[in-house]
């Protein structure tokens, strides 16, 4: 058997083995019957679960999963991007952690969370084309600010190693904003420091947690977030989806393509989440209604995508990795709605996590990298949290 072969028997049998550890309701079935909605108990167990996973794996130091290379697929890049990705999943962590109720060893894993996430060293580029430092910039920051606003957090030492932290991780996101205003985490040639490549979604995220910086009085230049809004909104295409990187002249092929509604299901909702939060008065409530409307009716493809393991594989190129990112930005979206008919989109979103949880209380999507298996379980515990008491 020659190299090229081998890797891709090594390949599938570790997709397999990742496949295998998910719940019997959901390993191989990708069109699984689940009720049209689902009560807060069951949703709080399942939330339980997934915050005694992230409480149970953390590392001693207070980290979670490796900077480690620990599959071929992703073999090609370098181990600056494991860091990045790792300290993504990371701030993603204590994120959760911040926003669940407390219990004694919650507490304690998110304060030994923050403090590996204060005075671990930062994150850096990982060659010429991979820019994944954008992914642990911007999930860096957005956790450093969110902590902030705990009361035990706002206090000295803390302050001071959060916002140390935090400004450190804004100028890293403000050094690597392109030309037309956003943020993504590869570039293309020819090379250069300040990247010239964007994604409609990276940008989208990190917009409300911009306008509190500036707030905050972390930067001074207006012009950050103005260009990062006409960025996301200039990849909003007339069928209702956005773009998944913005192109000279926007556009929707026709056919099986990532620009389809159906293959911009995730990217929907968190990029009018991003703009009407940080301020766009044009996402309104009923934009926000049918964006939901249209993650629930084209919702098989997020299903058939999960666990895949080659990237955009599936039916409109959606990623395996794009299911618990579209789940917790559409419960992102579903607070902005008016509080009356908050509780009916929850419980129509919290069966398509649940029915995704593995025996022991993680989340998966893509593989079985440890980080990702960190973002994910965190991704479902934000989502859950969103809709409970």
């Amino acid at each position: 058997m020659n190299l090229g072969a081998a890797a891709v028997l090594l390949t599938a049998i570790l997709a397999g083995a990742t496949a295998a550890q998910d719940t019997p309701r959901a390993a191989g079935r990708r069109h699984l019957t689940v009720p049209e909605t689902m009560d807060a108990i069951t949703a709080r167990s399942s939330l339980d679960r997934g915050v005694a996973f992230l409480v149970r794996t953390q590392n001693e130091n207070g980290s979670w999963a490796t900077g480690a290379i620990e599959g071929l697929l992703d073999s090609g890049y370098s181990v600056a991007s494991f860091y990045d990705w790792q300290y993504g999943a990371q701030a993603l962590a204590c994120q959760a952690l911040l926003r669940v109720d407390q219990t004694p060893a919650r507490r304690q894993a998110l304060e030994k969370g923050l403090r590996w996430l204060t005075i671990t060293r930062l994150p850096k580029r990982g060659s010429d084309w991979d820019n994944d430092t954008v992914w642990a910039a911007l999930y860096g920051t957005i956790t450093a600010i969110e902590a902030l606003g705990d009361p035990q957090f706002s206090k000295q030492p803390w302050r001071r190693r959060l916002e140390r932290r935090g400004k450190e991780l804004l100028q890293n996101l403000l050094r690597n904003q392109v030309p037309t205003g956003g943020w993504a985490y590869y570039d293309d040639p020819p090379y250069t420091r300040r990247p010239k490549w964007a994604t409609s979604f990276c940008t989208a995220l990190i917009l409300p947690t911009l306008v509190s910086a500036r707030k905050m009085k972390w930067f001074d230049d207006d012009r950050v977030i103005e260009r990062a809004r006409a960025h996301v909104r200039r990849c909003r295409l007339p069928n209702g989806a956005y773009e998944y990187d913005l192109n000279p002249i926007p556009r929707a092929p026709a056919g099986d393509h990532i620009n389809q509604v159906k293959g911009s299901l995730g990217r929907i909702q968190v990029c009018q989440w991003g703009l009407r939060a940080s301020g766009d008065a044009s996402i309104t409530d009923a934009r926000i209604r049918v964006g939901l409307e249209r993650l629930f009716q084209h919702h098989r493809f997020l299903d058939i995508a999960r666990m895949r393991p080659v990237p955009h594989e599936a039916y409109y190129a959606n990623a395996g990795y794009f299911y618990f990112f579209a789940h917790h930005y559409a419960a992102e979206a579903i607070t902005l709605l008016p509080e009356e008919e908050r509780a009916r989109w929850h419980q129509k979103l919290r069966p398509h996590l649940v029915k995704t949880q593995r025996r022991d209380g993680s989340f998966c999507d893509f593989l079985g990298q440890s980080y990702l298996l960190v973002a994910d379980t965190a991704f479902a515990v934000l989502a859950l949290q969103r809709g409970l008491p």
